[in-house]
């Protein structure tokens, strides 16, 4: 999907304009992938714009950027307060938000500690991550052949840009080979997630996801779809989750702030079910989106105004 730059970037401090934002290429990140973020979805509702999760989001910027030993120079309330700010001074109902905690210019060499670490916020329209038909009628994927990291590699807990490189290979290979997505399996050959999304799986009326141990993301849609599932009386089981057992569900759906709740119709060209979102697939979709959409009462505290 392509980017559609917004007026304003928050910049170390300050907004500047979107095509200002640059950095030195000889900035660390850029040769050392050190660098962890964040993605936020904005919402417009009858009521105004609200954020879903921000504090949580912030919170677990902080906690990645701890994992890697990173500084950041401003509270989290300030990083909250400085996301909204971006939403505003770009005139935003609905975006998605990127902060960007990274080592910048100072020195070269593995070693990050010395270069100093900076902060930049962007935010701008964005619609359905895969699609906006995936949603409905849900998405085609395949088992890819890259594995995710093992766990004494790289911290898969925290949202780092490195991780990435991981899974724009498997993002990659599903396209090459017709498919919209990749589900990679852990270094013991279990079920892990998507490139960039949290999966679960529903067989006999019941809702199962890999751990926390199976190198996932801790994905904060992911915790939202399984207290949403709690709250319909539904069990669900955090699990390890062998590579057959997709082949076996009646139902298979990705979670992910870019995601939202999308269903997916075939893993490696076997139909999923009836090949269609199945009954507790659309109703955790329906459930949470209209959270989002301001349909229901956020009785949780999701919602983050935009606009006090």
């Amino acid at each position: 999907m392509a980017l559609q730059p917004s007026k304003s970037i928050w910049f170390n401090g300050s907004l500047i304009p979107w095509d200002e934002a640059r950095i030195h290429v000889l900035s660390h990140v850029m040769h050392y992938g050190s660098s962890v973020f964040e993605g936020i979805r904005c919402y417009e509702q009858p009521s105004g714009s609200a954020v879903f999760r921000l504090e949580d989001h912030i919170r677990r910027l902080f906690d990645s950027a701890r994992i890697y030993r990173m500084e950041i120079p401003w509270s989290r309330e300030e990083v909250v307060e400085a996301c909204l700010e971006t939403v505003r001074a770009n005139g935003l109902n609905s975006c998605y938000i990127r902060p960007l905690v990274y080592r910048g210019y100072g020195s070269m060499g593995v070693n990050p500690l010395p270069c100093p670490v900076e902060l930049m916020i962007a935010a701008w329209e964005w619609g359905a991550y895969l699609g906006d038909e995936a949603l409905e009628n849900g998405v085609d994927v395949q088992v890819s052949t890259w594995a995710r990291m093992a766990p004494n590699t790289i911290p898969a807990m925290a949202k780092a840009g490195a991780n990435y490189a991981n899974a724009q290979l498997v993002k990659m290979e599903a396209l090459a080979n017709g498919f919209a997505e990749g589900v990679v399996l852990d270094v013991d050959g279990f079920v892990c997630e998507g490139s960039g999304e949290n999966i679960f799986l529903v067989r006999e009326g019941k809702v199962f996801t890999p751990p926390l141990g199976a190198s996932i993301l801790s994905g904060i849609t992911r915790a939202s779809v399984i207290a949403l599932l709690r709250e319909m009386g539904l069990e669900v089981a955090q699990t390890k989750v062998p590579r057959e057992a997709l082949y076996l569900a009646d139902e298979l759906f990705f979670t992910g702030t870019a995601a939202e709740i999308t269903p997916i119709r075939s893993v490696d060209r076997l139909t999923v079910g009836g090949g269609k979102p199945g009954p507790i697939t659309k109703k955790i979709q329906k459930a949470y989106l209209s959270v989002l959409r301001g349909e229901t009462a956020d009785s949780r505290g999701w919602l983050h105004p935009v606009y006090a």
